[in-house]
């Protein structure tokens, strides 16, 4: 294709690039939250470092792999890194200590972590990768998707994770050893850039659950398959999603196909503390490892449109601030006061041009700009649906983040009971734990895990909990 045709067909998109040579060698990988801006960064005159301009010189042609997100595309990138060799891709090779992903395969049940050493001891190490907070939030998202257990040493007892679904629970012989060896194999594909072979598999593996019955184990591919494909689609979206989005365009009358949508909630619980949720979607699928919550700071007693008023302020000037990629629409869980606060808020950032929705529970309103009546959509619609789905995920996240800080407030208040316990230990094991249930059902060596808490100190914790 040539250089200069790439150069303008490349997306504004998240993802992995590859500059190639004259032979079709690689020449260079690395990543972007914005291709676009990235790539045609090195085609500016004037570079000042050398090793760029001896590259760029190098350049005859370029390939991409667009993503959902930038913590996707770093899985990308270190695994072509590793598979192509590209003689400029030289940061990689001096003493720094970059960060790896470690799958225990060593273990009964492996785990998958974050280190930095890697001695000789039967795991798998995959990288390194040179971003440790992107590396995280790809971690959070495996383990969203894949659910490999995360618990040093096996409880005896399922901790709370296994009652929230948030792991497979081989400890509650919610999966045997055999299974679970089918899904370390399915993480390693993935980790090693092999996500087709991964989602054919899976794909089969659906279609032989559905023709022998078991629709719960299709059901739960399906959703597994849903996750891969966001992941792996970046901009293109699924055909079963098309319907939805190009139908949501059609209805709110957008200029752009709304692939990217974040919606918003509030949540007082009866007058208490105000939190704020906002999650994400990218082609009409959930983005856990976007998703926000805010601790509302600077309102007090109940006042809906004042909170709404700093979230999206706190939100959007801290993806100006980023450079990160903002949403094609913005979704609202209110009427139309919600929808004109959020347009004034969004308007004193510089970002009033961004399209805005509301959506009023009673009847399932929809709020748009500049029309004075709602619009009432059949419930049959594509487009309601998929609204409907959005807000109720953001009403979800909003309610378990107010009743995890009371269960933390609960918690914190038990914890100063508990001799040679201070606000340091205790803080370490709140986040550690995150609710009351978790450090009850904790053996001391999980105590012993957590920073600050030597031996016998997680012996008086255990002990304590066992009186009560």
């Amino acid at each position: 294709m040539g250089i200069k045709e790439s150069l303008k067909k490349i997306p504004a998109s998240p993802g992995v690039y590859l500059f190639l040579g004259k032979n079709k060698e690689v020449l260079y990988v690395g990543k972007a939250a914005n291709l676009k801006k990235r790539v045609k960064s090195y085609f500016r005159k004037n570079l000042f470092d050398p090793r760029l301009t001896a590259l760029v010189n190098r350049i005859k042609d370029l390939d991409y792999i667009t993503t959902a997100t930038s913590a996707e595309a770093l899985i990308y990138e270190a695994s072509l890194i590793k598979e192509k060799k590209p003689k400029y891709n030289i940061e990689l090779k001096d003493d720094k200590s970059y960060p790896f992903l470690k799958l225990t395969v060593s273990e009964r049940f492996p785990r998958l972590l974050i280190t930095r050493k890697t001695p000789k001891d039967g795991s798998l190490y995959y990288g390194p990768y040179t971003d440790v907070k992107l590396l995280r939030k790809a971690l959070s998202a495996i383990q969203n998707t894949f659910l490999l257990r995360t618990c040093k040493n096996l409880p005896k007892r399922p901790c709370l994770k296994a009652h929230i679904k948030g792991c497979v629970a081989p400890c509650d012989g919610g999966i045997g050893e055999k299974d679970y060896k089918k899904l370390v194999g399915e993480v390693k594909l993935f980790l090693e850039g092999k996500k087709e072979d991964l989602i054919k598999g899976l794909f089969k593996d659906m279609r032989l659950a559905s023709q022998r019955l078991e629709y719960e184990k299709a059901l739960a591919l399906r959703e597994k398959i849903d996750a891969l494909s966001a992941m792996r689609e970046g901009l293109k979206s699924p055909k079963p999603l098309d319907k939805e989005i190009s139908h949501l365009k059609e209805v709110l009358d957008l200029s752009v196909l709304p692939a990217r949508i974040e919606a918003f909630d509030i949540s007082d619980m009866r007058g208490k503390e105000a939190v704020g949720s906002m999650v994400s979607f990218f082609s009409a699928r959930a983005q856990k490892d976007e998703y926000r919550r805010f601790r509302i700071k600077d309102v007090s007693g109940i006042n809906d449109y004042g909170c709404l008023r700093e979230v999206i302020r706190r939100r959007y000037k801290r993806i100006l601030e980023k450079r990160g990629n903002f949403p094609d629409l913005i979704l609202i869980d209110g009427g139309r006061g919600h929808l004109n606060v959020a347009k004034d808020e969004l308007g004193k950032i510089g970002l009033g041009q961004t399209p805005v929705i509301s959506i009023a529970k009673e009847k399932e309103e929809i709020y748009t700009e500049g029309k004075r009546l709602p619009l009432l959509l059949s419930k049959r619609s594509p487009a309601l649906k998929l609204i409907m789905k959005i807000r109720d995920e953001a009403h979800r996240f909003a309610i378990s983040y107010h009743k995890l800080l009371r269960g933390k407030e609960l918690l914190r208040s038990v914890l100063d009971e508990v001799e040679g316990i201070g606000e340091k230990r205790k803080k370490a094991l709140i986040n550690h734990f995150d609710s009351l249930k978790g450090i009850k059902g904790a053996g001391i060596d999980d105590l012993k895990t957590v920073r600050g808490i030597d031996e016998k100190t997680a012996k008086k914790v255990f002990t304590y909990f066992r009186k009560r």
